[in-house]
């Protein structure tokens, strides 16, 4: 049989440059961002960089709510209106901080000027991280390179442009106001596009994996959207929504912002079920290509079971380690357990989690399906070639004879 993967440059990037001008131009959702709210209180504030040049002095405190240190600290400004001076800050006198914040000569700081109408203050709102995040990164892109090589590079690649969507197309159209579920829908959809065709080529085993994560990622915002109507979320379960309703205001969709989050926080392991069904299926096929699609699917289920296990397991250590602070809040706080799993910050959490492991599931047989009746079709396909070739050597041997 010949082989039926094939990668198709020209396309590949007709397709890339398309979604690009998509993602960029917003054609899909036209319509004008609201223009920023206008500030209520005649405060400036000024953002600089700072290093730590010396402790001055450092103890602990006690506020009413348990001892914590503070310390003052000299530091030298680095940029903004204030470069090259040498300024006093205070830590954990106004504020509470734990000793993991404690600064030490020669850390780089955000310094914060805060200018109202009858003070000036200076505070430090975090450490610069500049340095070890592109170490990180660093390392990270070396490392998927060196063991990944040319599927590395793709893989890259696909991720850049997955950034691209989410910061380029999703953040600003649902600022925009647009429906956040329609919003992540239609970003999945290109993100995973784009990745997987990157990465495996315009080939039979790309386009079903892709068909079976786009139904399973429809599947997904389907059951989303009922339990968290049903469960009552109203997207108020963290410090975030504040923010976002002080400023954007009383239009933005904090329950569609929770839907949507539950969509996209889905995507990576459904790409790697879907993607992992559909080559399990090709590669039986190409083992034994007289398997019907039915022994295919029935095979690939088979594949799909374990794969379910540990996916369904990472997105709980996922979701739990993302919000470990939250559950250690609740675990101090004594009340009834069925009334603290009906806080809307951990019944969010236990909504995202099954609704996302019930996508998972439903991919299995989803991509099984459509993997193995197009790996039947191609093999069934390509016995028929195969026959008429031979009929017709056979032919011309006997009319040589």
């Amino acid at each position: 049989m010949q082989k039926t993967e094939k990668w198709l440059p020209v396309g590949l990037i007709a397709l890339i440059l398309i979604i690009i001008i998509l993602v960029l131009s917003g054609p899909l959702l036209e319509g004008a961002s609201p223009p920023p709210p206008e500030p209520t209180m005649p405060v400036e504030t000024e953002t600089m960089t700072a290093h730590v040049v010396q402790v001055l002095d450092q103890g602990v405190l006690d506020s009413g709510f348990g001892e914590h240190p503070y310390q003052r600290l000299l530091l030298h400004v680095e940029s903004g209106s204030l470069a090259g001076w040498e300024v006093t800050v205070e830590e954990g006198t106004v504020n509470m901080v734990g000793r993991e914040r404690l600064f030490k000569p020669g850390d780089r700081v955000y310094l914060e000027r805060s200018i109202g109408p009858q003070q000036e203050r200076l505070y430090i709102t975090d450490f610069v991280r500049t340095r070890p995040l592109l170490w990180i990164t660093v390392f990270f892109t070396v490392l998927v390179l060196g063991v990944g090589r040319g599927k590395g590079l793709r893989a890259l690649i696909g991720t850049f442009f997955s950034l691209v969507i989410i910061f380029g197309f999703i953040l600003p159209q649902i600022r925009a106001g647009r429906d956040p579920v329609t919003v992540c829908i239609l970003g999945s959809v290109m993100l995973l596009a784009i990745s997987t065709y990157l990465i495996y080529g315009w080939n039979a085993k790309a386009h079903a994996a892709l068909t079976g994560m786009t139904l399973s990622l429809v599947l997904t915002g389907v059951l989303a959207w009922l339990f968290v109507q049903w469960s009552h979320l109203s997207g108020f379960g963290t410090e975030e929504s504040a923010y976002l309703l002080m400023e954007i205001g009383p239009d933005v969709s904090l329950r569609g912002i929770v839907l949507g989050g539950m969509i996209i926080g889905a995507l990576g392991a459904l790409d790697d079920v879907c993607v992992g069904q559909a080559s399990a299926v090709f590669e039986l096929i190409n083992a034994n290509r007289a398997l019907s699609w039915r022994e295919l699917f029935r095979r690939s289920l088979n594949i799909g079971r374990d794969h379910i296990a540990s996916m369904v397991n990472t997105l709980l250590l996922a979701y739990a380690g993302a919000s470990l602070p939250l559950l250690m809040v609740f675990t101090i706080y004594q009340e009834p357990l069925l009334q603290r799993l009906s806080r809307e910050p951990i019944a969010e959490e236990i909504v995202r989690t099954l609704v996302g492991s019930i996508g998972l599931v439903m991919a299995v047989p989803l991509t099984g399906l459509i993997a193995s009746v197009t790996a039947s079709r191609m093999a069934q396909r390509d016995r028929v070639a195969l026959t008429a070739v031979e009929e017709n050597q056979a032919l011309d041997a006997s009319g040589d004879g």
